[in-house]
């Protein structure tokens, strides 16, 4: 495993990775013109902790469509005997559990790097079936590029747990998925067993973050999808956010936070997300508010969730029809640009940190503004109006 980043962490603009389909331009960070000197390069260097200037600006294509990305990611700089200047995300001395980490290509994933980048102790719950190939993939480095981190270091994971959500205790477990191969060879994997052995082997937890989703019939309209169906996407896509909840706050330091995941499904007709997939991320941000509530009186925590937009994720790609939600954002979303995995993990780490310690029962959306929309401006009943858009 790597060396754990130096804590504390910064917003910082970085290059973003892309596919090799994308046409790529370097302009520079900050232009100066011939007046400017040297000096005044130093002084901003120095205030605004840019290391150099990197180029940030990417022109990326989608079909006929250019945009620009610029991506911001929590950076992490500075020591305990260097404190931060400015307003840091500091997370130092804070541990955190993301459930529903699997693969380092999801949004979890973000958010447990720029929990790392903030200075956050990473623990990590991977669904039982993909645990072997998870810990093999960073034993053997596989992940090792995707776990750099700003400052050059690799994320450090303290200690991955194997979990399944959908069960809270080992008396709820069915014979049939005890006896089931996938899972043999791992025990204390349900709701209850994992809190227990997390309380065993750290004591308590600062911060929750529940990443996990599943609808075994997502691809069926709600008018197809069966009872067991819906039911279990109910069961894995929001109640197991209140079990979590329900099971780690008694182990979480007051002020500590908890996120979760929802989509603009929750709110708006999504053809194609089904199998009661948007009943179940309406139910998860019901809850959100109720549990901001009651967790925030009887344990001190706040409670949020982040409507991301549509990410490439291997998970997302098992929908089908990812690509084109993609494009449909890039059309008509406010911010023409595609969404990083990244940007959803400095969300997260923001609504982590003491500076979001006002901030509890919201749903905070970083979907480039899309959820803002009333139309698609991309319809041909508005080519004769002047709206702005990347050629």
């Amino acid at each position: 495993m790597g060396t754990v980043a130096r804590p504390g962490s910064y917003m910082a603009t970085i290059s973003p990775s892309i596919s090799t389909s994308c046409k790529t331009l370097f302009p520079n960070t900050a232009n100066f013109s011939p007046e400017q000197t040297e000096a005044s390069w130093l002084r901003l260097k120095s205030s605004s902790n840019i290391s150099s200037r990197q180029p940030f600006l990417q022109v990326f294509t989608s079909g006929s469509r250019k945009f620009e990305k610029a991506v911001v990611r929590a950076a992490s700089a500075a020591n305990d005997k260097n404190p931060l200047p400015g307003l840091p995300i500091d997370l130092r001395g804070k541990r955190a559990f993301i459930a529903g980490v699997a693969d380092d290509n999801g949004y979890g994933w973000a958010i447990a790097k720029s929990l790392a980048a903030a200075g956050a102790e990473i623990l990590v719950g991977t669904w039982v079936p993909a645990l072997n190939i998870f810990e093999s993939s960073l034993r053997r480095g596989k992940f090792d590029e995707s776990r750099v981190l700003p400052d050059g270091s690799l994320m450090e994971i303290t200690k991955v747990y194997p979990m399944d959500a959908v069960y809270d205790c080992p008396e709820d477990v069915p014979e049939d998925v005890k006896t089931n191969k996938r899972y043999s060879g791992s025990s204390n994997w349900t709701v209850q067993e994992v809190v227990e052995s997390v309380k065993k082997d750290f004591g308590s937890i600062d911060i929750l973050v529940h990443s996990l989703a599943n609808g075994p019939e997502v691809s069926k309209p709600l008018l197809e999808t069966s009872r067991n169906g819906y039911l279990a996407a109910l069961s894995a896509s929001s109640y197991s956010f209140v079990s979590l909840l329900k099971h780690f706050a008694p182990i979480m330091n007051p002020g500590g936070a908890s996120i979760s995941l929802t989509y603009i499904a929750s709110e708006r007709i999504i053809p194609g997300y089904g199998g009661g997939m948007s009943s179940a991320k309406a139910a998860l941000e019901s809850d959100t508010r109720v549990l901001a509530f009651e967790a925030g009186r009887k344990h001190k925590i706040r409670v949020n969730t982040i409507s991301a937009g549509p990410l490439r994720s291997r998970a997302a790609k098992a929908i089908g029809f990812i690509d084109t939600m993609i494009d449909y954002s890039l059309a008509n979303a406010p911010l023409q640009k595609e969404l990083s995995a990244e940007e959803v993990g400095n969300a997260a780490a923001f609504l982590a940190s003491p500076l979001a310690s006002a901030i509890t029962g919201a749903v905070v959306y970083v979907d480039n503004g899309l959820n803002a929309m009333g139309v698609g401006v991309d319809s041909p009943i508005f080519e004769n109006l002047d709206i702005p858009k990347d050629k």
